[in-house]
């Protein structure tokens, strides 16, 4: 097998190995699409906690190809995408339902060898069949679909509501399709990329400002004719924005930290403001119990996918497809393992 191996912060190798060898309840699958994240560019930068040597890669598709002992549930020639969070079952977070909490929780392609290469072991627990109709290329997107629907539970949107997205990546794109579902009735994106700010307005936003040129609160009430907005969703990971995002908020308003930080990152919020128009101050981490839903909406079409990959790269091309992530390039890159 190929792989993209990143031996230590700041390099990466494309290897020949041999594939591993299967234990029990393990699956080997071949891996037909992954996408690349901003998690995996932190692990390359040194900014997120890995176990390297890793081969990177937690959101991707592809065949069952082989079946260890004790395997139930799929079949080799079978297509499915991976849940890469696997908890222990047994510390007081998983006690408590909290498995995304996990003590030990345990991530394919962040503590485990993931999906930048032509194949991947993974536990057949943590595997979803497709549908007979959906793409490999589209289930990749189950995944970060997933987490957004985490972080959609967290911020609650109630119909109605006026919801403010900052950042309209891959993850504001899709917060945009998941809180207009949710019954929002105007949602205003902050955005300085032309290009994202017409998708967002293409997937049924109100309004998407350049924040270079306008701002953001000025635009809540352009929009709406009132100062605030219900929801305020920060997909940046930026002190600046986090920091914005409890500004935006109205009295009862609700405001989710999606965006992935720097873990030195710090803002000032006024605990009288918090206190007297009652903001609740979220944060969202990873998916549980909501990939099966996210690739129910894939495939029903209730959200949409297709128009977000703006490149398409083989193992080889891992470097770069890194570099479009760091400079702002892309919205979804993935990588094509068998290309």
């Amino acid at each position: 097998m190929r792989a993209a191996v990143f031996p230590r912060p700041g390099v990466c190798a494309v290897v020949e190995r041999e594939l591993p060898a299967l234990r029990e309840g393990e699956i080997l699958m071949r891996v037909e699409a992954c996408g690349v994240c901003g998690t995996d560019l932190h692990i390359y930068e040194g900014e997120f906690p890995a176990q390297f040597p890793v081969i990177p890669g937690h959101e991707f598709a592809g065949v069952v190809e082989e079946t260890g002992p004790g395997v139930e549930h799929v079949r080799p020639g079978e297509r499915v995408a991976i849940n890469p969070n696997i908890p222990c079952g047994v510390c007081r977070p998983c006690e408590r339902a909290l498995v995304h909490l996990c003590r030990q929780l345990r991530t394919i392609g962040v503590t485990m060898d993931g999906g930048f290469a032509t194949h991947c072991v993974a536990p057949f627990r943590q595997a979803h069949k497709l549908p007979d109709s959906m793409p490999c290329e589209v289930a990749a997107f189950s995944e970060p679909v997933a987490c957004c629907l985490h972080g959609i539970e967290q911020a609650d949107p109630q119909p109605g509501d006026v919801v403010a997205i900052i950042g309209a990546g891959l993850i504001g794109l899709l917060m945009v399709q998941l809180v207009l579902l949710r019954g929002a009735c105007v949602v205003v994106v902050s955005e300085p990329s032309p290009q994202k700010r017409e998708l967002a307005l293409s997937f049924g936003a109100a309004l998407a400002v350049d924040p270079q040129e306008e701002d953001l609160g000025g635009a809540i009430s352009r929009a709406t004719g009132d100062s605030g907005a219900d929801v305020v969703i920060e997909c940046v990971g930026s002190e600046a924005t986090a920091q914005q995002a409890v500004s935006l908020a109205r009295e009862g308003g609700r405001v989710l930290f999606f965006g992935v930080a720097p873990e030195q990152a710090r803002v000032a919020v006024s605990p009288y403001e918090v206190y007297r128009k009652e903001i609740a101050i979220m944060g969202s981490f990873t998916n549980p119990f909501t990939q099966g839903r996210a690739l129910a909406l894939l495939e029903s079409g209730r959200v949409k996918v297709e128009n977000l990959i703006t490149h398409r790269l083989p193992l080889t091309e891992v470097p770069r497809a890194l570099e479009l992530l760091a400079t702002h390039q892309t919205i979804r890159t993935l990588i094509e393992p068998q290309t």
